[in-house]
């Protein structure tokens, strides 16, 4: 059995891997993470012959001693009866929280991504940027502070091309619906507001010159690249995903290499890469998510990432 571990909200990518995994002889448990509090039944036991883990959702069963391999996809946010005493909602959360996790430390197999190493990666664009740095691509001058001092010398340095942004993302959508900061270009004006930096640690880097963006969806060695035509805004997720025309786009050799170096350095088996190429034609690497999307390649593209995260987990099961 392969664990997905998703939300309830996650649509098609989820189904396309899922239904992959059935073709391949592999059938597949789908675990929601948020609905873990709310309709899912959890039974640990030590018994004689060791621990036990059993989680049971509907009709469906899965011991953690039946998991041969494990999707991690993404991790959200428990949701709350909303019957529940207020007073009682830390404590829910503390609790379901630890439980979970008790659940998926037993689950010693394969993992596409590893959580510890994903979110370690996801949380520290620095090591991102030095992996890249490492493996030979291009990465643009970098600053995380708090301190406004800094921010108005990087900004000075640089000759006032900067573009700030956070270190995370608002929003885990496949358009960038719904609350987020997109990455946003720094103007003379905003810099007085730099002082606000002591609020909430921000990443500033030079303002890279853009021909095209790439989303680059790498899986354990394959590499699936979609391009989009430089929008006037810094963040294409601000556009309109109905004016966004992805295309397909075939990074050069060299650069290829470069990505599967960084990746393996980072021991990372899945991400999805930005890069930028530049009107000279040099290519700028930005930053990896390791649950980043990749649904609207594979729709609009016709890339196999669906079935080829579903095949490299199940050449991982098979070549242990």
């Amino acid at each position: 059995m392969i664990l997905c571990i998703t939300h309830s909200q996650d649509t098609y990518t989820i189904e396309l891997v899922q239904q992959r995994l059935q073709q391949l002889g592999y059938p597949s448990f789908r675990f929601n993470s948020d609905e873990f509090g709310t309709r899912y039944r959890l039974r640990y036991r030590l018994t004689p012959e060791g621990p036990q883990y059993q989680l049971q959702h509907g009709k469906q069963t899965l011991n953690a001693s039946d998991v041969s391999a494990v999707w991690y996809r993404k991790l959200w946010k428990l949701q709350v009866p909303p019957s529940l005493d207020p007073a009682y909602v830390p404590a829910f959360i503390k609790e379901y929280n630890t439980s979970l996790h008790i659940f998926l430390d037993a689950l010693d197999v394969p993992w596409i991504n590893p959580m510890h190493i994903d979110h370690g990666i996801g949380n520290n664009k620095l090591i991102q940027l030095s992996a890249a740095q490492a493996a030979g691509l291009h990465v643009p001058q970098t600053l995380i502070s708090n301190h406004a001092e800094d921010a108005i010398k990087f900004y000075d340095a640089n000759n006032g091309d900067v573009v700030v942004k956070l270190h995370g993302a608002l929003s885990k959508t496949m358009d960038g619906a719904g609350d987020f900061f997109p990455t946003t270009r720094l103007r003379k004006e905003d810099v007085p507001m730099l002082e606000s930096l002591a609020a909430c640690p921000m990443i500033l880097q030079e303002y890279i010159p853009k021909e095209r963006e790439l989303r680059v969806a790498y899986i354990d060695g394959e590499i699936f690249t979609g391009s989009l035509k430089a929008p006037e805004s810094t963040d294409w997720r601000t556009n309109s995903t109905t004016i966004i025309q992805w295309e397909p786009y075939q990074l050069p050799p060299e650069t290829a290499e470069k990505i599967d170096a960084m990746m393996r350095l980072l021991n990372l088996p899945f991400g999805a890469i930005d890069m930028i190429v530049q009107p000279d034609g040099k290519y700028v690497f930005l930053e990896v998510n390791p649950q980043g999307e990749w649904g609207m390649l594979e729709k609009y593209l016709g890339f196999p990432i669906a079935e080829t995260i579903a095949e490299k987990l199940v050449n991982r099961i098979t070549n242990e």
